[in-house]
């Protein structure tokens, strides 16, 4: 998605300073949890240093967006209070502005796409916002949110590009230094850039030994181009299921901040998110978005690059269920965990249970199994079989086929 400059907002060449920070975090006492962090050994053993999940999953709504959407709605004037504020989103932000909203009593509208998951609009609405459906992705319901915002007066709530949005994210920050003051490298996945703008500018003013890493999806990593021009440029294609850190160009705001202090941008991949995305479930216990198990990711595809002890931000935990029963395959396929193969056999009566009864003795559970008997390149008493397994990873697909190629039979390639 592609955001516009907000040019209703402060000056970006006005800081955002640990002072707002702190305010912030003053702000949203009450409302915002100190999220726990968590050791994870798996982890700490791959990084060879401890590493610490800070658990923004778990903070109300579901994932840290509340914090900035909060500070950003109170700090409204009265006038502009009573003329409610409109946002555009498919989750995360939808859902903390609904939620802000709802505490300050505040009316809220919620443009959503069509194709947003039911849990997100069910979740929204209950929070309180009136949720409009409009358009096949979050551009179309931008687009309508700004139209409203211009016909009904209604304040139009960013999603990072504002010194507010930063300030109240940044309180994630202050918590970091407070629940591991060791911490040399923390690592916060990036869309628009708030998140790691906000703990940049808290942690750096603490802690200028502290690495900030921020971690993008490298099918929408609009940052990198933007560094190197100096400038936030905008990006044509986004193609990542991590739709939390989907964003086509950076705020003007973070740009900013993100330029001076974030100390190093990676990407990562499609496969690294959804074996990260696994991880975390099976290691951690912690169900997590694509999104914010980006900084996991990081750790996955180079675990010798961060300096420990690491805090990697776990941002939010808002995932589609039908989503992330398809990640979950995509990431055990990446993580070795499911094997496909094709072979012949002889077609006669037992042959496919005998070829059962040695996978059966190389451990390896059968999900499907398809017989193919008509193709031309088939002798007439050939058959060919395509089996899908699931293993116990890379080295037991190894066994399996070893144990296939025993038996005599001859895998295709």
């Amino acid at each position: 998605m592609s955001y516009p400059a907000a040019d209703s907002f402060l000056p970006v060449d006005q800081p955002v300073t640990l002072d707002d920070v702190s305010g912030a975090r003053k702000m949203l006492a009450g409302v915002a949890r100190m999220t726990p962090i968590e050791g994870s050994r798996h982890l700490s053993a791959l990084v060879g240093a401890p590493v610490r999940l800070k658990c923004e999953n778990l903070q109300r709504t579901g994932s840290f967006k509340v914090r900035g959407a909060y500070v950003r709605i109170a700090g409204l004037l009265p006038e502009e209070r009573a003329a409610g504020v409109v946002a555009a989103s498919a989750g995360n932000h939808a859902q903390g502005v609904a939620h802000a909203s709802a505490l300050l009593g505040v009316r809220s509208t919620v443009f959503m796409p069509l194709g947003a998951p039911l849990p997100k609009i069910a979740a929204t609405r209950e929070y309180g916002a009136e949720v409009r459906l409009h358009g096949q992705v979050v551009d179309e319901a931008l687009a309508a949110a700004q139209e409203h915002a211009e016909r009904t007066g209604a304040v139009f709530i960013h999603p990072f590009d504002h010194r507010d949005i930063v300030a109240g994210q940044g309180t994630v920050g202050l918590e970091i230094l407070e629940q591991c003051p060791e911490v040399r490298t923390i690592v916060v996945g990036m869309g628009g850039g708030g998140l790691a703008a906000g703990i940049a500018v808290a942690v750096k003013a603490l802690r200028p030994d502290v690495r900030i890493v921020g971690v993008q999806a490298a099918g929408a990593a609009a940052y990198p181009p933007s560094l190197a021009a100096g400038r936030p440029v905008s990006i044509r294609h986004q193609a990542t299921m991590a739709d939390g850190i989907k964003v086509g160009r950076p705020g003007g705001v973070p740009f900013r901040i993100v330029a001076e202090l974030v100390d190093e941008v990676r990407t990562v991949s499609e496969d690294e998110l959804s074996s990260a995305l696994l991880l975390c479930l099976e290691r951690a216990k912690m169900v997590v978005e694509p999104a914010g198990a980006a900084p996991v990711a990081a750790l996955l595809g180079d675990p010798g690059a961060f300096t420990g002890p690491v805090v990697a931000v776990l941002s939010g935990g808002n995932v589609d269920p039908v989503l992330m029963q398809r990640i979950l395959r995509h990431g055990m396929a990446a993580a070795g965990r499911y094997l496909a193969v094709r072979l012949r056999l002889t077609d006669r009566p037992g042959a496919l249970a005998t070829l059962l009864g040695v996978l059966s003795e190389a451990d390896a559970n059968v999900l499907d199994v398809s017989h193919v008997r008509t193709d031309p390149r088939l002798g007439l008493t050939e058959a060919e079989v395509e089996l899908h397994l699931e293993t116990k990873g890379p080295d037991h697909c190894d066994e399996v086929r070893d144990a296939l190629r025993t038996a005599s039979y001859t895998i295709i390639e």
